[in-house]
């Protein structure tokens, strides 16, 4: 760690910096200028295909200095725009002037340096710089780091299929389930939204002050801009909105957002069960030789990682959840309060990438405790007393629920306990002895199919 990780404020740029490469690339205030910048000469671009009277088709050699120019872009090229920001305090219009005194040299392009930034608004390069920066954030490095959680899933759900465990309902001994089949549980979930996160639209606009191409229509009345705008939409990958005021309303973010916690939401309690699994010894947690569990009590290996992601999750969440209510809502045409709440897009989806790498890193230090779970099993007969009751009703013996549950409930039963009672019952044979036969270990139903079929 440097001595700037050291003395920075947010963990994401201190402890956690390492883990930060990728995301700060993306959401730094480098990050912002350099998706800013593609915007304005990508606009530039696309007028020069408008066959307007006043701006020429660009040539091979002045696309190529263009291209360069959003290609080899640099923290240098970030700080000459910020100390032009800090002259005319104003950070949008800073990369206009930027990218003018960038082409002064070729005459081309110097003679159509007037149709940077031409007809827009502030918003227009701000709503799709940060569209841009969402969807390579999302495809980048949200979508891959819980692919890889969800991968590591599905092998420990086929590996762990057939490993009969007690269930708890309520915290209590329940049916017995497997353990790969509670792990299946959780990546069909996941599975879910992340096919909803795959294809959520991200919203983009590019229709001047107040969203009705004014600048745009009074200029140049013969051209379609709607359908120009909506091709420049598409180019960069995102998707057109037609209606908006000065600002796309930001709907489309707050939706991905809740995506997002709801997978957060989802990964918090596979956490704590986890934590839970760990305290009842299903779990062995692996041996790191030089790792310190306790400063005090040396026998201690603590679910650190388990514990860790679920405070970063706790974290991102809290941000998703005002973003998701603030992002939509401006005041009548703009207001500027969204500014600031969108410079913290990274800041949530940070806490939630080091979460997804905490709890895969986390279950690749465990491994199921099979004397634990079995030796679980074997002390709670009593939940045969779903499958006897249930195979009374089908041959109609009197009230079998009500004599389950005197018999059962707030004792200890064993297995001789439990198979005395099935042999009083008035049953054929052939279930009887299926009864007989049963043990807490084989009542799991479709539970292994279930595990293995994820």
């Amino acid at each position: 760690m440097d001595i700037s990780s050291l003395m920075a404020i947010s963990p994401l740029d201190g402890r956690y910096h390492e883990k930060m490469t990728v995301l700060r690339e993306i959401f730094s205030e480098y990050g912002l200028i350099k998706y800013r910048v593609m915007v304005e000469i990508r606009w530039l671009e696309l007028l020069s295909n408008c066959h307007l009277p006043d701006i020429p088709k660009l040539s091979s050699a002045a696309k190529t200095i263009l291209d360069k120019m959003i290609e080899n872009f640099s923290p240098i090229d970030a700080l000459q725009i910020k100390k032009i920001e800090t002259s005319i305090n104003h950070d949008v219009k800073a990369i206009e002037y930027f990218i003018k005194q960038s082409i002064q040299e070729h005459d081309e392009l110097k003679n159509i340096s007037e149709f940077i930034h031409f007809g827009c608004t502030s918003e227009d390069i701000n709503n799709l710089a940060y569209g841009m920066m969402l969807q390579d954030a999302r495809t980048q490095c949200i979508l891959p780091s819980l692919n890889d959680l969800i991968s590591l899933l599905k092998s420990y759900a086929q590996n762990y299929a057939s490993i009969a465990m007690l269930a708890r309902t309520h915290g209590q001994p329940a049916s017995p389930t497997t353990l790969g089949k509670e792990i299946a549980n959780v990546i069909a979930r996941l599975q879910r939204q992340l096919d909803q996160l795959a294809h959520t639209p991200i919203l983009g606009k590019i229709n001047g002050a107040s969203g009705n191409y004014n600048a745009l229509a009074i200029a140049y009345p013969n051209i379609d801009w709607q359908q120009q705008s909506q091709k420049f939409i598409s180019i960069l990958n995102l998707n057109w909105n037609p209606y908006t005021t000065q600002i796309e309303p930001h709907d489309s973010i707050a939706e991905l957002f809740a995506i997002m916690l709801r997978i957060n939401t989802i990964l918090i309690g596979f956490n704590r069960d986890l934590w839970g699994y760990i305290a009842l010894n299903y779990f062995n947690q692996k041996l790191l030789e030089n790792e310190v569990g306790s400063s005090t009590m040396p026998h201690k290996i603590n679910p650190i990682d388990f514990e860790n992601s679920e405070g970063n999750l706790g974290i991102a969440n809290a941000l998703f959840e005002h973003m998701m209510a603030k992002l939509p809502i401006s005041r009548w045409q703009r207001d500027l309060s969204d500014s600031t709440v969108l410079r913290n897009m990274g800041v949530a989806i940070g806490h939630s990438l080091l979460a997804y790498q905490a709890t895969l890193k986390g279950l690749k230090k465990v491994e199921p405790n099979q004397m634990a779970i079995e030796a679980d099993l074997n002390q709670h007969w009593e939940v045969l007393g779903e499958a006897i009751q249930t195979m009374m009703r089908r041959f109609k013996l009197e009230q079998p629920y009500e004599k389950l549950k005197a018999f059962t409930r707030g004792k200890v039963i064993d297995q001789s306990i439990i198979q005395e009672f099935i042999r009083q019952l008035p049953l054929p044979d052939i279930e009887k002895n299926q009864l007989l036969a049963l043990t807490p270990h084989q009542y799991i139903g479709y539970a292994e199919k279930l595990a293995k079929k994820v």
